[in-house]
């Protein structure tokens, strides 16, 4: 290899060194080096430098910056200084956001598809118009910051289990930032969780819901409210009804598959999953009469809507019962949109098409169904889930237990 060779040179009152560098065919470049010394009285000090340069040079490849001192890799071919390698950066540096969004990608086939959906929309909405503007490194987000967001979202008139949702998801992802060594300790180990608000579920009485049923009649939507209203089902749970899940001859009707909703390219998609949300949503209830019938009905439909549209119609939902007319599956959007629609135009009172669960169990146990029974017939994996939103309903077993002390302390009756 041949010596790198260079002079001090004399430019505008300064010093600068002139390498000699050569390529790999023996092609000379020249590159002007600021020593950063003035002419009068450095020349010797300019030359001791140039040796150090030049022999650092040909044991690193590596030339003064001309700037501060520091040193760079220059292509002997270009005289330019060859690009560094990236230098990874530790994960406690990296923006909070971009964090976040790694984390949920990482999670995303490890959990359901509708949790997914949630974790996604709560990081690319709130979460990013809080943080974007700060600009925070993950290992600047302290308890305060955090502190700060939750008291924003109670400020803006949401409630506390709002808030909950948002303090779930810091602490998953801040727990896996500790495990994974990228911070020392958990910022919301200092963040209080708040109360959750008792929940007073609202609900049809047993007219209203007679009502709906009467003037759904010929609505598209007829089937789901028919099935949610007598059996509580969640609207994943009644979309996700096939027939191979209903026998006719034993009369039972089996809850083991579950439709949501997944963006795909922008687009929202159906999903279709027999992982049910609790071990206890998997269920099998006797078919009701009144059901049973609509359900003839729906298959008759179908059956003829095949016929009429043929190829057009769809044949890869063949088992599920609640199909449009060209054989797809009704969307969970769609439900509930349409179900705010029908409401409207009929002039009923509002509530949600889940609050037909609540209307469903909150007739059972007003009508003396016990709390047990309600919490199997609606697939609640805890008894507790059961008492803590109906239990202000069950009046009748308050009426026993009073009877039972009225008895024991000698009084024959109660007031009415």
């Amino acid at each position: 290899m041949m010596k790198t060779t260079g002079s001090v040179q004399e430019k505008n009152g300064r010093f600068y060194f002139v390498i000699n560098l050569y390529d790999a065919n023996g092609k000379r470049r020249i590159k002007w080096i600021s020593t950063g010394l003035t002419v009068r009285g450095n020349k010797r000090k300019a030359e001791s430098m140039l040796r150090e340069v030049l022999l650092n040079y040909d044991e690193t490849g590596e030339l003064p910056t001309g700037r501060g001192g520091a040193y760079e890799k220059v292509d002997a071919k270009t005289t330019k200084p060859l690009p560094q390698p990236l230098q990874p950066v530790s994960k406690s540096e990296m923006l909070f956001l971009d964090y976040l969004n790694e984390w949920v990608q990482v999670h995303k086939a490890s959990i359901q598809p509708a949790t997914f959906i949630s974790y996604n929309r709560m990081i690319t909405g709130r979460i990013t118009q809080y943080f974007e503007p700060l600009g925070l490194k993950l290992c600047e987000v302290t308890p305060q910051v955090l502190d700060e967001f939750q008291e924003k979202i109670l400020l803006e008139g949401y409630t506390t289990n709002t808030v909950i949702h948002y303090h779930a998801i810091f602490g998953k992802a801040f727990k896996d930032a500790v495990r994974k060594d990228y911070l020392e300790t958990n910022p919301m180990l200092k963040v209080d969780r708040p109360k959750k608000n008792s929940f007073r579920p609202n609900f049809y009485s047993k007219d209203e819901v007679q009502q709906l049923l009467e003037v759904s009649q010929d609505d598209p939507l007829h089937l789901c409210i028919l099935i949610t209203a007598y059996y509580g089902l969640r609207r994943s749970e009644v979309l996700g009804l096939k027939w191979s899940s209903i026998d006719f001859e034993r009369k039972s009707i089996t809850i083991n598959h579950k439709v949501t909703e997944q963006l795909v390219n922008g687009k929202y998609v159906p999903v279709v999953s027999d992982v049910m949300k609790n071990k206890t949503s998997c269920r099998t209830l006797p078919l009701i009469p009144a059901v049973e019938e609509e359900l003839l009905k729906q298959k008759e439909k179908q059956q003829l809507y095949r016929k009429l549209f043929k190829k057009s119609y769809s044949t890869e939902y063949l088992d599920f019962v609640c199909t449009d007319q060209e054989g797809k599956l009704i969307r969970p959007n769609f439900v509930t949109e349409h179900f705010d629609w029908l409401l409207t135009k009929y002039g009923l009172k509002h509530i949600r098409f889940h609050d037909l669960r609540h209307s469903c169990a909150s007739l059972m146990v007003m009508n003396g169904v016990s709390m047990k029974q309600v919490q199997e017939w609606l697939g609640h994996s805890t008894f507790s889930t059961t008492a803590d939103i109906y239990a202000h309903l069950d009046y009748k077993s308050k009426q026993g237990s009073a009877g039972v002390i009225a008895n024991l302390l000698g009084e024959s009756k109660l007031p009415k």
